[in-house]
């Protein structure tokens, strides 16, 4: 943050100047904060890299993709024929003809689809992968948004803590100022522990957020399916950008959640084309073959020659009730569909205006507690001038300690609010 060592910085001036400490030892302590925080930030891993984690190591996602691999393996599957009817029978009673006596039968029989029935089914099968593809996006976009949710909480937490930080050390720096007026009668015992009682509720409120970063540090592994105690590292600087990119209800379109219904839609259309197969006639080829025992009373021609038939047969669906109820009900899932995209966009749309209006709102907020965080440094300012004439009130010290600690905190916030706003619009309307 802009302003996250300004109490520490003015505080470490007057310090420095009240004991004339050489400025260039100061600028050497000003150059090395300056080198750690950009230390800070460059080591820090990008949230980009996490989310790459988190989508490669995801049960989830994993479980999407084998299930789009199923889908994709169906395709295969449609490429498929009815069985082959194998048949053979003995005659216990021989039947006599008249170039011999039948002794058994044997044949074989195969039904095709008709023409365009086994395309119509792998198309089918490839429209239900594309929309199982769909729901893979789906997974990792949410995914995305959960990991960048959490890693700006993290970073709101950390920058809290920081900002404590420098706040418990500002108070015991003047708790030393006023131990010190106590001593020449400037002030009193009361506002000793005054100061005191302000460190200690900043080291309370420090630690819960500690205990908070453990937890939110175990979800944030957990998204990326790793062991919880791993350390996560977050930057330490996060300003906010000049203007925000221009959004507009069009980039909803593009959404994967939608998306997915025009995809169930095409499946729907292909299984009416698929039902229209159905109901087409099924061809039959097939064999009759039939051994003959030779006469032995009489030759006649072709005596005991054997019997091979071939067929054709044919199978038609004269009661189709079947095929036109699925017709209808392809229809009314179609309507169906449609309408689960209209309420669908109506949901995307009030979040993306919700998300909208809630990052502008973090901006303004911020500019505020920006501006008011600067007038709380005057008067701190102001304050400090006055311990030089020897007139400081200890009570006016810990209000403008409590209002710039305040402000920095709602600083924080807003800039996390803005971050987590930022990354829901990226959800809803980036390709």
């Amino acid at each position: 943050m802009k302003n996250k060592i300004s109490n520490t910085e003015t505080i470490m001036r007057w310090t420095l100047a009240k004991i004339q400490l050489p400025t260039s030892s100061f600028q050497f302590l000003t150059a090395l904060a300056i080198a750690l925080i950009t230390q800070n930030f460059a080591s820090a891993q990008s949230l980009e890299s996490y989310i790459n984690e988190a989508q490669t190591n995801s049960p989830e996602i994993q479980a999407f993709n084998l299930r789009y691999n199923i889908a994709e393996e169906k395709v295969n599957e449609a490429n498929w024929l009815p069985n082959t009817e194998f048949s053979a029978g003995y005659f216990v009673s021989e039947p006599e003809t008249r170039v011999g006596a039948q002794r058994a039968r044997v044949g074989f029989k195969q039904m095709l689809p008709w023409f365009g029935t086994i395309t119509a089914r792998e198309n089918y099968a490839s429209s239900m992968a594309d929309a199982e593809f769909v729901e893979i996006t789906i997974a990792k976009r949410k995914l995305a948004l959960s990991v960048a949710e959490m890693y700006y909480k993290l970073y709101e937490i950390r920058s809290k803590q920081a900002v404590l930080e420098e706040n418990i050390q500002l108070l015991e720096t003047y708790e030393r100022l006023a131990l010190t007026s106590v001593e020449v009668g400037k002030a009193s015992a009361v506002d000793v522990l005054r100061l005191q009682i302000r460190q200690n509720e900043l080291v309370q409120e420090k630690k819960v957020l500690a205990q908070q970063e453990l937890g939110i540090q175990a979800g944030f592994n957990k998204l990326l399916n790793r062991k919880y105690d791993i350390a996560v590292e977050t930057v330490s600087d996060l300003p906010l950008p000049e203007s925000e990119m221009a959004f507009s209800f069009d980039g909803l379109s593009l959404n994967p959640e939608l998306l997915k219904y025009d995809k169930l839609y095409e499946s729907v259309t292909q299984s009416e084309l698929l039902n229209q197969r159905d109901a087409s006639p099924m061809i039959g080829f097939g064999v009759d073959y039939i051994p003959v025992s030779g006469r032995t009373d009489m030759m006649p021609i072709d005596n005991g020659k054997d019997i091979l038939m071939p067929m054709v047969s044919v199978s038609i669906p004269i009661f189709n009730n079947r095929y036109k109820s699925i017709t209808k009900q392809n229809e009314l899932r179609q309507r169906e569909i449609e309408s689960q995209k209209s309420q669908r966009l109506n949901v995307l749309e009030s979040a993306f205006a919700k998300a909208n209006s809630q990052r502008n709102q973090a901006r303004i907020k911020f500019d505020t507690q920006t501006q008011n965080l600067k007038q709380a440094k005057d008067a701190e300012e102001i304050l400090i001038k006055n311990y030089e004439t020897g007139t400081i009130n200890f009570n006016d010290v810990l209000d403008i300690q409590e209002l710039q600690l305040k402000f920095q905190m709602n600083q924080i916030q807003s800039v996390q609010e803005f971050y987590v706003q930022q990354s829901l619009i990226n959800y809803l309307t980036k390709n």
